[in-house]
């Protein structure tokens, strides 16, 4: 959150994972069909068949379908559980494929919109740094 305290639940899991990202997604690096991987600020969120299945999934994909009870975006759920993002953006692939998390892409649209950057931008300068002084201020 913007004052710097996190919503319950939100907290890091667990130390990194050792494990390699290429042995989590076999080597496979984005979704063949699509061609690229997905954006940082997609949003993913648990499925009630993800709910219904977590107890049948290893894991990672269990870590994300848990970590994703509320919407978040791939960034995010990357940052919670400590893993690489490209390992996230495959995973959620997966498991979207299967039912188990829907994704919202963005707005491409939206994305290239000047005012919509304009905003992001004077939104970011808005945060307090580490002195309680907003950003464009210093």
């Amino acid at each position: 959150m913007a004052d710097g305290t996190r919503h319950p639940g939100h907290e890091p899991v667990g130390p990194a994972s050792a494990v390699r990202p290429f042995l989590v997604t076999a080597g496979r690096v984005a979704n063949p069909a699509s061609g690229r991987a997905l954006p940082l600020e997609t949003q993913v969120v648990a499925t009630a068949a993800g709910l219904d299945a977590l107890g049948r999934l290893s894991f990672e994909r269990h870590d994300i379908v848990a970590a994703c009870r509320l919407p978040q975006s791939v960034a995010e759920v990357a940052a919670r559980l400590r893993l690489h993002l490209n390992v996230v953006r495959v995973l959620a692939e997966d498991l979207h494929e299967a039912g188990q998390l829907a994704v919202h892409l963005p707005d491409v649209a939206a994305a290239h919109d000047a005012s919509v950057l304009r905003r992001v931008i004077d939104g970011l300068r808005a945060v307090p740094d580490s002195r309680g002084v907003p950003s464009d201020h210093d």
